[in-house]
């Protein structure tokens, strides 16, 4: 008897990248999890930086918020601000998605194909347009309006 064996998987963590000819809702996954990922690195030094560094005293804390100050962690602060932005339309959007009321009627498997997730790509593209926007205004807010 011919023993059948479980499909070999070459691609390894580069499959999160890249894992063949995959849409744009893939990518965005993809985005969802980096972001999802970022938020939860900077909390956790958000939090060892307000807990640890303040019980130690004023002189600590003092020199902990001067380096805070520094412009390469403003920067971090704008990406954290567009990580969570991104991170929260493209949750709803998922949850849209998983109830159904984005998603289109189905259609009999008619070539050429369409399937539903297609047809409301609309809906993705607008998601995107509005993290961009806000992106942008985020940014002109932290260079010019000194957040």
């Amino acid at each position: 008897m011919k023993q059948i064996l479980p499909r070999q998987n070459y691609l390894g963590a580069g499959g999160w990248v890249w894992a063949g000819n995959y849409q744009l809702e893939r990518y965005l996954y993809l985005l969802h999890r980096v972001t999802g990922l970022g938020m939860l690195f900077f909390g956790l030094i958000h939090l060892t930086m307000t807990t640890f560094f303040r019980i130690q005293g004023q002189d600590v804390w003092e020199a902990t918020i001067a380096l805070l100050t520094n412009p390469w962690f403003k920067i971090g602060e704008y990406l954290v601000a567009v990580a969570f932005v991104y991170h929260a339309l493209n949750g709803l959007r998922l949850i849209l998605q998983e109830l159904g009321f984005v998603l289109g009627k189905p259609t009999p498997p008619i070539y050429p194909y369409k399937d539903a997730l297609r047809k409301k790509r609309p809906w993705t593209m607008v998601m995107v347009a509005v993290i961009v926007i806000l992106a942008l205004v985020f940014l002109f807010d932290f260079t010019i309006g000194g957040w």
